[in-house]
């Protein structure tokens, strides 16, 4: 009784429709019956499936009611699927436009210009990239130099200024020794920065500015070889020291009070001196200890090699061949030696 009821009803609804609405539910019951007679175990639709029910969803207002293969959901993400890759084909670009984005070789390269060239600015910097054959703008050079590290501008300066007059620049200084019978002896030495050479070295018990300058006057006998003489702010220098600089024509130049670092030269000589020397001895007295820094000062000039010269001595010594034996040479009473090829 209820079959019969429900062929009733259905053939009184379809009297109802229109006869457009009929023959697209049979072009769509027609379609799945395709589908289903595949020989498939499990009935996949293909892209042309999806695609004639994603154009009834979006042209027929009843396609629902005639869906039994798959759910309404899957048509409408099927329908948002080809929404997108509808749009994306017709936003597809054949070259990329906007900005290149800012690679790390070109990052470091910048940072690596900042540091080597304080005073340069971006348009300098821009420049030079442009000239190495990167394609990057002058905005985005400014942009990074505002992120690469901060370097500190004084230290930057005087250390370009020693490197460009290193050939004319000797600096002296003091340090001080304790002997044997706990008296106190003060070594004062005067080194030149181009190739670590002590142009002048000897000891006293009363450093005196007036000791100082006839120092200096045996250092310097006649026309300087220096322009600059640093040197810090010791009492012992007086007002005596200055006034004979400039009188050899060689400005003095004192460095800031408790900054070391700034006659670097001279402090890494002491600090050698004492490492390699002075905490191996005891200085008898004054005579000793002049004759135990002459020997130092003559291995250090001729036999030691030095990092700030790219492992060569103040004196150019000359390179062994790779044939003949290993001949070994005591220098400093034998704290260090010298080695050697036999011909």
């Amino acid at each position: 009784m209820f079959e019969i009821l429900r062929l009733w009803a259905g053939l009184f609804t379809r009297v109802f429709r229109s006869r457009r609405d009929l023959l697209i539910e049979n072009i769509a019951l027609r379609q799945q019956l395709a589908v289903f007679k595949r020989h498939n175990s499990r009935p996949r639709l293909a892209a042309p499936d999806k695609m004639f029910w994603v154009w009834l969803h979006r042209s027929w207002s009843s396609w629902k009611s005639a869906l039994i293969i798959v759910s309404p959901d899957t048509v409408v993400r099927w329908h948002r699927t080809g929404f997108k890759l509808y749009w994306r084909f017709l936003s597809r670009v054949r070259q990329p436009l906007g900005r290149r984005p800012v690679t790390k070789e070109i990052r470091e390269l910048i940072f690596k210009m900042m540091a080597d060239n304080p005073t340069w600015h971006a348009p300098r910097i821009h420049g030079e990239l442009l000239m190495l054959g990167f394609d990057v703008s002058e905005r985005s050079v400014s942009r990074w130099m505002r992120r690469g590290p901060q370097i500190p501008q004084s230290g930057q300066r005087w250390l370009t200024f020693l490197r460009n007059h290193r050939d004319a620049i000797a600096a002296m200084d003091f340090f001080s020794v304790p002997t044997v019978t706990f008296n106190v002896l003060y070594v004062f030495f005067i080194i030149s920065h181009d190739r670590r050479r002590i142009l002048h070295c000897n000891v006293t018990r009363h450093p005196t500015s007036s000791w100082i300058v006839q120092q200096l006057r045996e250092a310097f006998p006649y026309e300087p070889a220096v322009k600059f003489l640093l040197f810090d702010h010791d009492a012992k220098y007086g007002v005596e020291v200055p006034v004979a600089i400039r009188s050899m024509d060689i400005t003095a130049v004192r460095t800031m009070v408790g900054c070391p670092w700034q006659n670097g030269v001279a402090e890494r000589w002491v600090g050698s001196c004492r490492r390699e020397l002075l905490d191996h001895v005891i200085a008898l007295n004054e005579r000793h200890l002049k004759r135990l820094l002459v020997s130092y000062v003559d291995y250090y000039h001729r036999d030691r090699t030095h990092c700030g010269i790219r492992k060569q001595t103040p004196v150019e010594r000359t390179r062994c061949g790779e044939n003949g034996k290993v001949v070994t040479f005591p220098r400093v009473g034998g704290l260090h030696h010298r080695y050697e090829r036999a011909a």
